[in-house]
């Protein structure tokens, strides 16, 4: 895991599984991200599973960064994660280009033609 901190903004970058054993060091690095950072991005780009207790934690720091303005960015994802947001309908909220707020409005039905 490696950090990056810029003038607001700071990335954290996970490789390896993103579960109940290894979550904790994310947490860890993201409580030493300073207050001034108003967005956190984390990379997972090198994370090929992530189970229930990664997404929350994922979940739980981002509504931290809501409570004082600032906003959680997830990207790289791969496959298994990509498909665990997909499912748990949580996609839209962690990835880029998606403030926290505001909700994306529902897609609409496609009208078929008959006959």
């Amino acid at each position: 895991m490696t950090t990056q901190q810029h003038t607001t903004r700071a990335v954290i970058t996970v490789a390896g599984d993103m579960d109940l054993q290894t979550h904790p060091q994310l947490a860890q690095a993201a409580s030493l991200i300073p207050a001034h950072c108003t967005t956190l991005e984390i990379d997972l780009s090198g994370v090929s599973f992530m189970d229930s207790s990664g997404l929350n934690l994922l979940l739980l720091l981002r509504r931290r960064l809501q409570a004082r303005g600032g906003r959680l960015t997830v990207t790289g994802l791969r496959h298994q994660p990509k498909h665990l947001l997909a499912l748990t309908g949580t996609h839209d909220l962690l990835t880029a280009g998606t403030t926290g707020r505001h909700r994306p409005q529902a897609a609409r039905p496609t009208r078929r033609p008959h006959g």
